[in-house]
């Protein structure tokens, strides 16, 4: 792309929403949110169950462990609204002038894609852990595809996040065409002479006098010069 400043073209362009939605990285964005929305969704409304029928009190279904689900929940609710905030950014990235503006909000989506990264990792292995040791029993039995679908989920996240941090990284790594600043009139080398006026079309002939063809005589004709 011609002038192209970490992915994006000059400053000042129409934001057109159709393209907008059709580009893979919001395509990318929007599935992360969806993934998190299944994470916590499922969570909340389906791993908190009881025990038995004798005890009230609800419990985590991972292995009854509220940390699990706090952590589940705590890191689906980061996610939800990051993606919904890199979008916004991501819609009008175009039209942010500063060159220095756009390099911050690249290495934030780097930072941030690469923290959400980790911590659905630490959320997929926690939540599959306690998976593992949980006792099944008729009451926990009950909310067990809501907790796969958390486990399951967790996982395609953190390839989703791997994937924004990778595409970040891409852009960093595109910087900015100097083109954008850069004239044909400056010389590279700065310690180069700065260009003289351009020469002439004028001759380099002497000045020459006019063209009398009659030349002065010292005594005109007729003309006597008087004896004293």
């Amino acid at each position: 792309m011609e002038g192209a400043s970490f992915g994006a073209g000059r400053a000042g362009g129409a934001i057109d929403p159709v393209d907008f939605l059709k580009q893979p990285q919001t395509l990318l964005r929007v599935t992360t949110w969806i993934f998190s929305i299944v994470v916590f969704g499922s969570i909340v409304n389906e791993c908190y169950v009881n025990k038995d029928s004798r005890e009230s009190e609800l419990l985590c279904i991972f292995n009854g462990n509220e940390s699990a689900c706090s952590y589940g929940i705590a890191v689906g609710v980061i996610a939800f609204f990051g993606c919904i905030f890199f979008c916004i950014v991501d819609l009008y990235f175009q039209q942010i002038s500063s060159v220095k503006d756009r390099k911050r909000a690249v290495l934030l989506d780097l930072g941030f894609s690469g923290f959400l990264a980790f911590l659905w990792f630490v959320a997929f292995c926690f939540l599959a852990n306690q998976w593992q040791r949980t006792t099944m029993t008729r009451g926990f039995a009950q909310g067990a595809d809501a907790a796969r679908a958390a486990i399951t989920f967790s996982f395609f996240s953190i390839i989703m996040w791997v994937v924004l941090a990778v595409r970040a990284l891409q852009r960093y790594r595109l910087g900015t065409d100097m083109s954008l600043f850069a004239t044909d009139q400056f010389s590279a080398d700065p310690n180069a002479p700065y260009p003289g006026y351009p020469v002439g079309t004028e001759g380099t002939e002497t000045y020459q006098s006019p063209p009398f063809t009659e030349t002065l005589e010292a005594n005109p004709k007729g003309y006597q010069v008087p004896a004293y």
